[in-house]
């Protein structure tokens, strides 16, 4: 993996968010076999960061599988930016993050927390986890009480954050029914410069917010079975072409609905698998399989968009002709 710290510039671009594949004995013990064809997929279609948070359902995981899990992503492909997450509470993070500075990782993505917290109190402790890991953090937006009920004070301790180096990049994934119009991030812009701040719920926002809020690039889970369509969506946004942009996020909609439905990390996890991209296993608790109806209704959907990920270079020229 590359070890140079992220710059601003390195923000311009699709970040992968793949899930863990595990193997299906009594443990769910981790399959790097299985982890390896995954990232090699991704790869191909042209996407060279990835994050393992939520999809990878990193909440859960034990510290022994944790210790597991370093060597594997350290050892990634050079081209590959690697970053790991950790958290959520506090004691959790700052032990993963004693583990992470044997590794030289770029950043690491703090998980969002839902315990008792504060603004002062965060911002205390993502300063110390940093320390600990010996590497800069990418936080993770994903409600505008993740930094406390006050928001502005939140908002003011992510701002200082940034300023003070703590902070390599925002992951802004507050869903919105319109992202065209979002208060919470407009105030975000006015204490954090955008080239700081990615788009972080995949692509359904993403055209909305690289052209109208101007961020830089964007995270995708649908993109680990379509990788070319998501970078060259990517691509689309960044000559501006939206009509094209438009058109490459239609493929991902039939799945990113099914996602929004029922779990965007479970189904993300089943549907690896049945694209027949790799075998992903069972996942761990606490959270459940889909029922075998649901699996019956994603298959051809996790099919379809792998088929046009094939196909991604006919569709582009006759769109463009």
């Amino acid at each position: 993996m590359k070890r140079t710290s992220i710059s601003p510039e390195d923000l311009c671009g699709v970040f992968a968010v793949p899930p863990l594949a595990r193997r299906d004995d009594s443990v769910r013990s981790l399959d790097f076999a299985r982890n390896d064809l995954i990232v090699r997929h991704i790869a191909g279609g042209g996407i060279t960061r990835l994050i393992y948070g939520g999809n990878a359902f990193i909440y859960h995981v034990t510290l022994a599988e944790y210790e597991e899990l370093l060597p594997w992503l350290a050892g990634l492909d050079d081209e590959l930016w690697v970053i790991p997450s950790v958290g959520p509470s506090y004691g959790r993070a700052i032990d993963q993050a004693r583990l992470l500075a044997k590794f030289r990782f770029p950043a690491v993505m703090l998980l969002p927390s839902g315990d008792p917290r504060d603004a002062a109190g965060l911002e205390r402790g993502y300063r110390e986890i940093s320390d600990a890991a010996e590497t800069r953090l990418i936080l993770y937006l994903k409600d505008e009480h993740n930094f406390g009920v006050d928001k502005a004070s939140g908002l003011d301790a992510v701002a200082r954050l940034v300023d003070d180096g703590v902070c390599a990049a925002i992951k802004y994934a507050v869903v919105r029914d319109d992202p065209t119009r979002d208060s919470y991030l407009e105030a975000l812009l006015e204490r954090v410069d955008r080239r700081f701040i990615i788009s972080g719920i995949g692509e359904r926002p993403a055209v909305v917010h690289l052209r109208d809020w101007n961020l830089p690039g964007f995270t995708t889970g649908s993109g680990c079975i379509a990788p070319r369509l998501s970078q060259e969506m990517f691509a689309a946004c960044a000559r501006a072409d939206f009509v094209q942009a438009e058109n490459l996020r239609s493929e991902f909609i039939a799945l990113e609905d099914l996602r929004d439905a029922w779990g965007p990390a479970r189904v993300l996890h089943a549907a690896v698998e049945k694209a027949g991209i790799a075998g992903t296993g069972r996942i761990p608790p606490f959270v459940s399989e889909l029922s075998s109806h649901q699996v019956e209704e994603l298959t051809p959907v996790a099919a379809k968009l792998r088929a046009a990920n094939s196909s991604e270079r006919d569709q582009v020229n006759a769109l463009t002709a």
